[in-house]
């Protein structure tokens, strides 16, 4: 960063026109009522910044940093701004100059692409929670002790990334995944070990060459042609950004084979099995990442329609507040956001038989699942389609 300048793109910065109409998809905004707690108030003060007018001070930073980084404004924007690349570069420049994400922070996020490593801290972390000895107010789901044996590959038709916290935390979403690629009548490779994460965390936290180390890693460990199927929302839409990220040809053709999980079966639904049990209800629960990043709305409705009933939330994609690790570090804003999307499920559940919310992010799962209890299951709906079809 240049004498204190965020070194922001000015026509970015310039197209929004401060209507107002991303307020009610703001979840910071919707929980405070602050105008500097929204996508515009935030914009405005990277103006101030940008342009000399105002210093960056503590209170730039906190609006930064309590940003979720959801972007349910760009779908809502008529003049298209695109906030993330904003946010994105707004971090980027505030932690090269260790404004945010202190040290211990960016030791946490070291552990991720070390696979082995984050398979044992994630065990301790989980012996940890039956001790009773993890703070309830960091709002994490119970986390398996046990995984099922990691995945084999069975040809080379499409490939199937595994990351980090999914394969550390979910691993059996990925058994599941599996076994729908198999049962419409394909096979899989596994990324070889370079691909262990994909930088989602990293760029979210401002850490962009680190991110760009990763995503070169990642483009490595699965080689030519063939789609990539993401079953973690974060994920897919932090791959499908990878040509905007590096620039290179090779990961703009990179980003062009990325696929959401759902995305992928939607395709290939009826090739699938018919169902071998009753119907079950399953509320919709849209990750950010998917419905505003990705724009994969759809297909998540098609999948889980040919196995279920689907019942509707009434928030209209409003975000859950989990946000990557933004539930870890601000949870009290996270909480406040969740609330909302709880009394929405709730809403949902009263007028329908519903005992399922299908939730295609782990982050999103595990906040929800940490205060929904044992009445409302969270799970990906790849989990709830294999087990109707008795896979």
């Amino acid at each position: 960063m240049l004498d204190g300048v965020l070194n922001l793109d000015p026509g970015k910065l310039s197209t929004c026109v401060s209507c107002g109409l991303c307020l009610p998809h703001c979840p910071t905004f919707r929980v405070s009522g602050e105008e500097a707690y929204s996508p515009r108030g935030r914009i405005d003060a990277m103006r101030a910044v940008e342009s000399g007018e105002l210093p960056i001070d503590k209170t730039f930073v906190d609006f930064m940093e309590t940003c979720v980084q959801c972007r349910g404004c760009e779908p809502a924007c008529p003049s298209g701004v695109q906030f993330g690349d904003l946010m994105e570069g707004t971090r980027s420049a505030l932690a090269s100059s260790k404004r945010i994400t202190p040290w211990w922070q960016r030791m946490g996020f070291q552990v991720l692409p070390r696979h082995r490593l984050l398979l044992a801290g994630s065990s301790l972390l989980a012996v940890a929670q039956r001790l009773r000895l993890v703070p309830k107010r960091l709002g994490l789901a119970t986390l398996p002790i046990r995984r099922p044996a990691r995945l084999a590959a069975t040809g080379s038709d499409v490939w199937l990334f595994t990351g980090c916290v999914m394969d550390a935390w979910q691993r059996q979403t990925h058994v599941n995944t599996a076994k729908l690629i198999t049962a419409v009548g394909e096979s899989y490779a596994i990324p070889s070990a370079g691909g262990g994460c994909c930088g989602a965390l990293h760029v979210h936290a401002g850490l962009e060459d680190e991110t760009r180390r990763l995503a070169a890693d990642v483009m490595a460990s699965m080689p030519g042609d063939a789609p990539i199927v993401v079953n973690s929302a974060g994920c897919g839409a932090a791959m499908k950004d990878y040509g905007h990220l590096i620039g290179t040809p090779d990961a703009v053709a990179f980003s062009m084979r990325v696929l959401d999980v759902n995305e992928y079966l939607a395709e290939r639904v009826d090739r699938l099995p018919s169902m071998a049990s009753p119907r079950p209800t399953v509320i919709v629960q849209d990750p950010c990442h998917l419905r505003h990043v990705q724009r994969v709305v759809d297909p998540v409705r098609t999948l889980l329609g040919h196995v279920a009933s689907v019942v509707e939330l009434d928030d209209d994609g409003l975000c859950c507040g989990a946000g990557g690790a933004y539930s870890a570090l601000q949870p009290d804003l996270a909480g406040q956001i969740r609330e909302r999307k709880v009394a929405s499920i709730a809403r949902a559940t009263s007028r329908s038989d519903a005992s399922l919310v299908a939730s295609a992010n782990p982050g999103c799962s595990m906040h929800l699942s940490a205060v929904l209890g044992d009445d409302l299951e969270v799970r990906h709906p790849v989990d709830i389609v294999a087990d109707a079809l008795g896979l």
